[in-house]
């Protein structure tokens, strides 16, 4: 049987396993071609601006995670605190690795779609496969050496639980901040570009163009990267935690083989995740449905290979296989939640041409239409999740007769975050397809500044037609997979608080106050973040239109925009206008515990989950949705580019943009940065000023 020590070394091998292809096809992809000189330097104008707002954002949070861990040093302890240091670093680490690669592959990609669509696909996958297993790798490698260095502290776990709160802070600020950038960037372009002077997207004329294309890689790369290196963590992290506290009821020394399943699970994701990217190729000319389907065949034949290693991982274990169909469950909803964001966000099926047809009669039908999309595609993630978690209890509630009823709680929460784990478990793969799309997207703005043959914009916008989808395929792993960490993290934090589960009584004077300030917070936090993004933006609008206004010749093609401009004002925009909503979500449940107590806060953090969860699927679908109802126009339907309808369409991708990239993906860190935030200062929380 396989003990927590050595689950961790074989986890921490196939981490390296991981390093080792990153820097394999790093490798590969910058032999690639990089174009004529031309592509080269409006690629290098993407790549300084893109570098110089990291900079300047992770400088800004340096200062931030000096502090807390102090406090953290000082309240809790120097372990945690250095845990926390090390997460912090590794979540901005891996953010780092993928926009550097991204900034790079876009030029190739634009040069590899001259020679045929398949290689675009290639060299563009290829840097998302970077970012995939950065991501998973890192988080491996981080939370197993710190195990390694601590594993004869029973305090262990706990210590552990600062490297997901460290990346847990870094994820928020970093996706908070590159969502706004990128968002007020994209929204000022297309509106004075594409709405008002009638130009083409990514046209060179438009000022805001350069920053619009940093935006993609600070935001959807960087930022996404962040984000879902924070979800794998605190997945693995959340069901350690449980199966620490069901070990001590089980005994029989089993609490070591319950800590290390979920490494080994997660390393079995690696290795599936690796095989997946292999399967990518297609044919020219091939349609929407057909790159789809190359996609899917890799998440899929990834999916399949780690069923199979699960299988053998639990038996490994000595765990019982109940276990095992806990994982599968997990694995199964993701795929269904992928699946269905893809048919709402997809432009070859009917809820997003029903937008485009929407656009017809103008914008405002255009945003109704996709606001009810949005929330009809609520339904059936919802239900997924809602249906894996109770078959997940059950199955762990089998998993262990011999334990009291009561005690028979902590085997069905464990087995639910194992579900968590499960359904993130390819992360590595289905990363790798939401990371390409940026690339894609900057790929289809160099080929256009550049002036390449028409047909090279025409791969490059399949490409990213495509991104758009799986992109919000992505989202939705990272938001079902939130809510099944967030209960774990949840369950925990009730563990470390020390009370028991059938003391929570949803009736309790503290508690109802704590669900619905739970509720609210999802709302608030997304209203802070869509205002921080229309004020930007309209910094941006203001600037594009001075330019095409007082520079001589710039609508004709002669004269030549400011493009810095653009990007001085987005970043410091969103530097500035980060730093509220990311400060709520650490301040929020600190509040809440010490005003009115531990039982309350629980109660926050599960009204917070269950209302963030909803808004977060509604936002990205419905965004996600009035993208490509977009792009399904400027395929030549509806009157194609131009038309009446285009212009309608615009307007909505446009609400859409803070809706997909900003504040919808931002959810899901905000209710699991709130739950962990809770768990890691638990015992400091007693039963409030408002005690009855």
């Amino acid at each position: 049987m396989l003990q927590g020590t050595t689950s961790v070394i074989l986890a921490l091998v196939l981490g390296v396993v991981g390093v080792g292809f990153v820097l394999w096809q790093m490798r590969n992809v910058l032999a690639e071609d990089q174009g004529n000189e031309t592509m080269r330097g409006i690629a290098a104008a993407i790549q300084e601006g893109a570098s110089a707002f990291l900079n300047r954002e992770y400088l800004y949070l340096s200062g931030f995670v000096v502090v807390v861990a102090a406090i953290m040093a000082v309240w809790i302890g120097w372990q945690t605190a250095v845990c926390f240091i090390a997460g912090a670093i590794a979540s901005g680490a891996a953010g780092y690795l993928g926009m550097f690669t991204a900034v790079r592959a876009n030029v190739r990609t634009a040069a590899a779609a001259q020679r045929s669509l398949n290689d675009g696909l290639r060299v563009a996958f290829s840097s998302g496969s970077i970012m995939g297993m950065a991501v998973v790798s890192f988080s491996i490698i981080g939370m197993t050496v710190l195990y390694l260095i601590f594993q004869n502290d029973p305090s262990v776990i706990s210590y552990v639980t600062g490297f997901g709160f460290g990346a847990s802070s870094i994820a928020l600020f970093a996706r908070v901040g590159g969502g706004i950038y990128t968002k007020a960037a994209d929204v000022g372009a297309d509106l004075v570009g594409k709405v008002e002077q009638g130009i083409p997207e990514d046209d060179p004329r438009n000022p805001a163009v350069i920053a619009d294309n940093v935006g993609d890689n600070v935001g959807d790369v960087a930022g996404m990267g962040a984000d879902l290196f924070e979800s794998y963590s605190g997945s693995i992290i959340a069901c350690a935690a449980l199966g620490l506290a069901l070990g001590a009821l089980v005994g029989d020394g089993k609490a070591a083989a319950f800590i290390g399943l979920p490494f080994l699970i997660a390393a079995s994701g690696i290795l599936a995740s690796l095989i997946g990217t292999f399967l990518v190729k297609t044919e020219e000319n091939a349609t929407q449905e057909q790159l789809l389907a190359t996609l899917r065949r890799s998440i899929w034949g990834a999916s399949g290979i780690v069923v199979v290693l699960a299988a053998i991982m639990v038996l490994l274990a000595g765990l019982s296989f109940n276990y095992f169909f806990a994982i599968v469950t997990g694995l199964i909803a993701g795929l269904g939640i992928a699946y269905f964001t893809e048919y709402f966000t997809s432009y070859t099926n009917k809820p997003t041409q029903s937008i485009a047809h929407s656009a017809q009669t103008g914008p405002a039908t255009t945003i109704i239409q996709g606001l009810a999309v949005g929330m009809n595609s609520t339904m059936a993630p919802v239900l997924i999740v809602a249906a894996a978690i109770l078959l997940s209890l059950w199955f762990g509630f089998r998993a262990e007769p011999s334990l009291a009823d009561t005690q028979r709680i902590a085997a069905g929460l464990y087995a639910i975050a194992l579900a968590g784990v499960g359904m993130l478990s390819t992360l590595g793969i289905t990363l790798a397809t939401d990371a390409y799309g940026p690339v894609a997207d900057n790929a289809g703005g160099i080929a256009e500044m550049s002036h390449l043959p028409p047909e090279v914009r025409q791969r490059t916008d399949a490409l990213d037609s495509l991104g758009n989808t799986t992109a919000a395929t992505g989202k939705g792993f990272a938001i079902g997979s939130a809510v099944l960490t967030a209960l774990a993290l949840v369950a925990a934090y009730v563990t470390a608080a020390h009370f028991n589960y059938e003391d929570l009584n949803l009736l309790d004077p503290t508690m109802v106050p704590g669900l619905l300030i739970g509720a609210m917070l999802p709302y608030f936090f997304s209203a802070m973040t869509m205002t921080a993004v229309g004020q930007a933006a309209q910094g941006i609008v203001q600037e594009v239109r001075r330019q095409f206004r007082e520079i001589p010749g710039l609508m004709e093609g002669t004269g030549r925009p400011d493009y810095k401009t653009c990007v001085a004002i987005s970043t410091q925009s969103a530097l500035q206008q980060m730093v509220a909503p990311g400060a709520m979500a650490v301040l929020a449940p600190l509040l809440v515990g010490f005003v009115l107590g531990a039982e309350a806060l629980a109660g926050m953090l599960i009204g917070a989950t269950a209302s963030g969860f909803v808004l977060a699927v509604m936002m990205a679908n419905a965004g996600g949705a009035w993208d490509n109802a977009k792009k399904w126009i400027e395929t030549g339907e509806l009157g194609g580019k131009g038309s009446d309808a285009h212009k309608a369409a615009v307007v909505g991708d446009t609400v859409g943009d803070p809706f997909k990239d900003t504040s919808g993906p931002s959810l899901n860190i905000l209710i699991k940065l709130m739950s962990i935030v809770s768990l890691v200062f638990a015992s400091a929380f007693g039963s409030g000023w408002f005690s009855f």
